[in-house]
């Protein structure tokens, strides 16, 4: 891990990507799911008090003529203002118009966390860098189905695309 930038909360984002009731009651590792939305819970509460903005992506299954139980967020998650994403691609961007919200907001760098690393938050994240955005990875706010998954993504591919960092390192500079 390097160290953590100082964020501009008018330029940065918050994306949590699929934490959704059923997603975080699977067993993930290396951090339960309840761990990764205490952790969630808490950058949710430093953005919104920096009044940056907060993503909160959830899944869909596209041919689904309805969704399976436990397929919203997690209750208590969301509050007015944040932004609800429901993608049906593994990562957020794709069809969800989620890039043209995040510039209309001037954001330009964004804080990554969710279920599970190496698939949802690591696909969105691709995505975003191949728009050019700057990427911050909360490490401690994600989990996958097993501790290589996460590893291999933490380790190996979240440094190549930005700054990997615990959500005790977020911080925003004075206003």
């Amino acid at each position: 891990m390097t160290a953590a930038p100082v964020l501009d909360p008018q330029r940065t984002a918050l994306i949590l990507v699929d934490l959704m009731e059923r997603i975080v009651a699977l067993p993930l590792e290396p951090h339960k799911g309840t761990e990764v939305l205490a952790t969630a819970e808490e950058l949710t509460g430093a953005f919104r008090a920096a009044g940056a903005p907060v993503v909160l992506v959830r899944v869909e299954r596209p041919s689904a003529a309805e969704q399976p139980p436990g397929s919203g967020l997690v209750p208590g998650l969301a509050a007015d203002g944040d932004l609800e994403v429901v993608k049906r691609t593994i990562g957020a961007f794709q069809g969800t118009g989620l890039d043209e919200r995040l510039r209309e907001r001037g954001v330009t760098t964004l804080v990554f966390g969710g279920i599970a690393t190496n698939l949802g938050v690591e696909s969105t994240a691709r995505a975003a860098a191949d728009l050019g955005y700057h990427l911050v990875f909360a490490e401690d706010a994600m989990a996958a189905f097993t501790a290589a998954e996460h590893e291999a993504s933490v380790r190996l591919d979240f440094p190549r695309l930005g700054t990997v960092v615990t959500a005790g390192e977020v911080r925003f500079a004075a206003a």
